[in-house]
């Protein structure tokens, strides 16, 4: 046993299990590719103002959750905890946007990192796929970012999740909205750091999963209520768009998700399988995060899916993906002459688009052929001193144990035509 662990809150992902994680992760990324959305990469550490001025300086993330980082000359930096400001940063800083082709659509793929209590399907290094579409504001964007998550969803065989959709209203009616949920929220019996979150933002409060917090705002107003008419007719258009495509919603007027640069439509995927850590995924438009950052105004919208969360949602519904072996073809050498021939052959092989490993290390034909079983192949290659002077190989199949004898020159193209 190594002295060493994962660090708390973390996992090491290990074969054969990654495979459905990578699995996993090309398949939310399928249904963006095909939109146009091409893929961007950012540093997994980055200013920590980036997020505090972005993601909300009143928010748990920013005042519980950050891993922050000092850099000699005391620079302050932090883990990234969520995709979206270092997208626009990036955007911003590669003058993307000024490229004449906007919605700039980009998605990413990676860790993130918060210092949360750890327990099944909270992890402080989780991995997330995300898409964002900068530079428009138009109801159907939103309405595509949805579709192409419920598509990624349906394509993993999920279907025990539910949609949820909310407008958080813009910067004309969600002031108004504002006020008079203060005035609620000053009536309630709250301790003194959710008063203070609700002077700085009221809405975060009702993101509060206490069960004391949530029996208190019953009655509190909705901002559905506050929505002006523009608003209002946003939310039906974006709610038309996926009613016509065929994706179902249910109206969830106390959503507003954790951040606080979300306005208009904001959305949850939740999955009934998995308990109190049921989101597996979510995001919204936000329109002014650019401004925030210090960019020009450039209306935008999101999402990012939990990768562990959709694993252990995927386990919940007993679903097991179509993941290719890791082997097709297991090469067995009988004696260091065929090992040597074998591992030419295991090179072209290679070359030639078929996974095939070999026996390393391994004595005696009987232990060999365990380690073929292990692998996963279909074909084991068997040849020994005798096959060799014969100019063949053995090419036994592992499922129904017949076994036959191919020429060298031929054994290439009999693996490909076996469509390997």
């Amino acid at each position: 046993m190594s002295t060493f662990t994962a660090p708390k809150g973390t996992y090491d992902l290990l074969p054969p299990e990654s495979a459905t994680f990578l699995a996993v992760r090309q398949a939310l990324a399928a249904p963006l590719r095909r939109a146009g959305y091409g893929y961007i990469e950012t540093p997994v550490f980055e200013d920590l103002k980036l997020f505090s001025r972005g993601v909300g300086e009143s928010t748990d993330i920013v005042t519980k959750e950050m891993f922050t980082l000092t850099k000699r000359g005391k620079e302050e930096l932090a883990l990234r905890p969520e995709g979206t400001a270092s997208v626009v940063r990036a955007v911003l800083q590669g003058n993307l946007h000024k490229a004449g082709n906007l919605p700039v659509k980009a998605w990413y793929s990676g860790n993130f990192y918060r210092y949360e209590r750890p327990q099944k399907g909270r992890y402080r290094q989780f991995s997330q796929v995300g898409a964002e579409a900068l530079g428009a504001e138009d109801p159907a964007l939103d309405a595509e970012l949805i579709i192409l998550a419920d598509d990624a969803f349906k394509a993993l065989g999920l279907s025990d999740y539910r949609l949820l959709i909310n407008s958080l209203g813009d910067k004309q009616c969600r002031p108004v909205y504002r006020a008079a949920l203060q005035e609620f929220l000053r009536g309630l019996d709250l301790d003194e750091d959710t008063r203070n979150r609700a002077e700085i933002n009221p809405l975060r409060v009702l993101d509060d999963k206490r069960e004391a917090v949530q029996a208190q705002l019953t009655g509190a107003p909705l901002l559905r209520d506050f929505l002006c008419e523009d608003c209002k007719a946003y939310d039906e258009q974006v709610r038309s768009l996926l009613t016509a495509a065929g994706v179902a919603f249910t109206d969830d007027p106390k959503l507003v998700r954790g951040l606080d640069y979300y306005t208009r439509t904001t959305f949850e995927f939740v999955h009934n399988g998995l308990g109190a850590q049921s989101a597996i995924g979510g995001g919204g438009r936000y329109d002014g995060l650019s401004e925030m950052l210090g960019g020009p105004a450039l209306p935008s919208v999101g999402w990012g899916l939990g990768v562990d969360r959709i694993y252990l949602a995927l386990e919940a519904e007993g679903i097991t993906l179509d993941v290719p072996p890791a082997t097709s073809v297991y090469a067995v050498a009988l004696g260091e002459e065929a090992k040597n021939l074998l591992f030419a052959k295991v090179t072209e092989l290679r070359r030639a688009g078929v996974a095939t490993d070999l026996a390393f290390g391994v004595k005696g034909i009987k232990n060999a052929m365990k380690s073929a079983d292990r692998s996963g192949a279909r074909f084991a290659l068997i040849a020994g001193d005798r096959d060799l002077a014969e100019g063949v190989v053995q090419l036994k199949d592992l499922t129904t144990g017949e076994q036959t004898a191919v020429a060298l020159e031929a054994l290439v193209t009999t693996l490909k035509e076996k469509q390997l």
